[in-house]
């Protein structure tokens, strides 16, 4: 693992939680600065995530093609329950195709993810995934309340673990 402490995992105090299911965190590309481009809600609306800007936020990339996607999304909902709130926030953006729309919403609720609103950029969107350096699916980014990025996780993981509520925890202590 590489840390943005000058490639040594005990520079970073956040590299201590990369165990577990967070094995694969990686804090390299720390302080990079989230994508301007737009993302939509189940409606059409376009957003951004510097509207975020303020709070914490776990913003994932998924698709209901996806198997390691749909397995993690249980304890993205979990992780949304226990800390979710004015401070932080899971951002699921789902990559599905525009007449998939519609079934990806349907999926995050039965999923046990209904908690976390529905948004999506199509293929033809995928500005934000390009933007943010994801190469595969399920990658997770999270984003301190400067916009910055602080982390990151390529693969699915399980978010309500130990692990990972204890980075969130650290996070919010700030």
């Amino acid at each position: 693992m590489i840390s943005a402490g000058g490639g040594k995992p005990h520079e970073n105090p956040l590299a201590k939680f990369a165990t577990g299911s967070l094995t694969k965190l990686d804090l390299s590309g720390s302080g990079d600065p989230a994508g301007e481009t737009p993302f939509y809600t189940a409606d059409g609306t376009s957003h951004t995530l510097a509207e975020f800007q303020g709070k914490t936020i776990l913003v994932n990339f998924w698709a209901t093609w996806c198997s390691p996607c749909e397995k993690e999304m249980p304890s993205l909902g979990a992780l949304q329950k226990a800390r979710g709130g004015a401070d932080f926030e899971v951002v699921a953006i789902s990559v599905d195709s525009a007449e998939d729309k519609d079934y990806a919403a349907q999926r995050l609720g039965e999923l046990g993810a209904a908690n976390i609103p529905f948004r999506i950029i199509t293929p033809e969107q995928y500005e934000l995934v390009y933007d943010s350096g994801v190469q595969g699916f399920p990658t997770s980014i999270l984003y301190g309340p400067d916009g910055r990025e602080i982390a990151r996780l390529a693969g699915e993981a399980d978010w309500s673990s130990f692990e990972a509520i204890g980075l969130i925890d650290a996070l919010l202590d700030r």
